[in-house]
């Protein structure tokens, strides 16, 4: 029997799936394509009026102090002088569930910080992992359906989590984080943070460097076992939420050390696997931590509608000084981020006060639109174009990073091969690093879920991504998974 052809919403046939257009083999995503803007902008507008992922969420405010000098690498303002502060706002959220979700649950956490700069806000949003599950946007709306809760059964489905999984070997990593020890964080105050993504910092000279945000928590960490969680998780479904608030209230002020992994530009062409992949870390031997500065919270919202599920995060939000990355999930969320807003809030959603900037004035020629009201006027007769004869405000000239080298052929293309590039290498070092302890309760939550699934093609095509991380993580967890049925 003939498989049915993939099409856009207008009918016409899809040539992949899996891949984004993008300049040239590794460079930035194309405008053009049309069948990924289609997939992420239907995406973002699923769902309302809660986010469609990221939904449960907290957040406070609190402060950034540069600790150490990192202007060899960025002239990003906030960044150039040691014990210069910047206000922030942190949102932490669960991913998968909906507003109404507990909180200790095994799901990754969201780590949105928005630095209010005297150049403009700066968006990071990351998570409490350092990888993501895929490495191609294009692949973000099929993720998330098969996480999210069935349309027909209206529950999530070990079916459809363990189908997609089997599908997308690059997923291997994450799983392997996901399913370990740090899966479910005691609290959000007891996690780190990561940007996740490969970011630009250009300095003052016109040098490009890429780097990697690791927020690292100063309570220490600590995690939950899932026997731990459903117990509190059914007791206190607000056990984050009311950790953070009450530690806040009572002045026990959580905080983080940001450090960075900082890797030359000319470096990555040549790098053993491509160091944009999401699904993969830089190991430290190769670019150590540098220390940059301390997040300290410090101030709990008085509104958490109007403060913290108002919060809108956009990773295309920079500073002069930084930049993307040709990271290819990356490239596709500095779209969909924004749409999301755009969309969830309205055009206007900049105008409010957890999003504005704080330490300068938006000036644009930004009209109307929903929500409209007189800060978008920019006064009585001011003039809503550029360039104009009327003083409004111009162009400066100078880019926020580094220019991106392209070459090559439009297209969907897999992402460039490097000498050490797979799914699994990285998902088995992981595994290795582990205790015997973490090790077998790793295994015990990949059973499972795996167990449940009702299709043994599924579970095998699973296993056979555990075996390719290491002969040992396959052979037990393929052991587990006989018991389970065998009971």
């Amino acid at each position: 029997m003939s498989k049915r052809v993939l099409t856009t919403e207008s009918g016409a046939p899809v040539a992949d799936n899996q891949n984004s257009a993008s300049a040239g083999i590794g460079g930035p995503l194309l405008l053009q394509d049309q069948h990924l803007l289609e997939k992420l902008a239907r995406f973002n507008r699923e769902r309302i009026p809660e986010r469609v992922v990221h939904a449960r969420g907290s957040g406070a405010y609190g402060y950034f102090e540069v600790t150490d000098d990192v202007t060899d690498f960025t002239h990003a303002g906030f960044l150039s002088t040691v014990g210069k502060r910047t206000e922030v706002f942190l949102r932490f959220s669960t991913v998968a569930d909906s507003l109404g979700g507990a909180d200790a649950v095994r799901d990754p956490r969201g780590f949105a910080v928005k630095f209010y700069t005297e150049q403009g806000n700066y968006d990071l949003v990351g998570n409490n992992t350092p990888v993501f599950f895929i490495k191609d946007p294009i692949k973000f709306p099929d993720f998330i359906h098969s996480q999210k809760r069935d349309p027909f059964t209206g529950r999530q489905e070990p079916d459809n989590v363990w189908d997609f999984w089997a599908h997308s070997p690059e997923a291997t990593h994450q799983v392997t984080w996901l399913m370990g020890d740090r899966g479910i964080p005691a609290s959000y105050r007891h996690m780190n943070g990561y940007g996740s993504h490969t970011y630009q910092w250009t300095n003052a000279e016109g040098e490009a460097f890429f780097v990697k945000y690791h927020f690292k928590t100063n309570q220490g960490v600590r995690s939950l076992s899932s026997e731990q969680a459903a117990e509190l998780a059914g007791r206190n479904p607000n056990s984050h939420q009311t950790d953070l608030l009450q530690a806040i209230e009572r002045g026990v002020n959580p905080s983080w050390t940001l450090h960075v992994q900082v890797m030359p530009a000319a470096d990555a062409a040549e790098y053993r696997f491509n160091p944009f992949d999401v699904t993969k870390v830089w190991p430290h031997r190769d670019y150590p931590l540098r220390r940059v500065g301390r997040l300290v919270l410090d101030r709990n919202p008085d509104n958490v509608f109007a403060e913290v599920e108002q919060a809108a995060f956009s990773p295309n939000n920079f500073v002069p000084g930084i930049g993307p990355s040709p990271d290819k999930m990356l490239q596709g969320r500095l779209f969909a981020y924004a749409d999301a807003h755009r969309y969830r809030l309205g055009v206007n959603h900049t105008l409010l006060a957890v999003n504005a900037p704080k330490a300068t004035t938006a000036q644009n020629y930004g009209r109307d639109g929903f929500m409209a009201s007189n800060a978008t006027s920019q006064g009585r007769a001011a003039k809503n174009y550029e360039p104009n004869s009327y003083d409004g405000p111009t162009e400066t000239g100078r880019a926020l990073s580094a220019p991106l080298a392209v070459t090559g052929y439009t297209g969907t293309h897999e992402a460039p091969q490097h000498t050490k590039d797979d799914d699994f290498f990285q998902a088995g070092e992981l595994y290795r690093l582990m205790s015997s302890e973490e090790r077998s309760r790793l295994v015990a939550n990949i059973a499972g879920g795996l167990a449940q699934v009702s299709r043994d093609d599924v579970i095998e095509k699973n296993l056979a991504h555990f075996h390719a991380a290491d002969p040992e993580y396959g052979r037990r967890v393929e052991e587990a998974v006989h018991a389970l049925h065998e009971d």
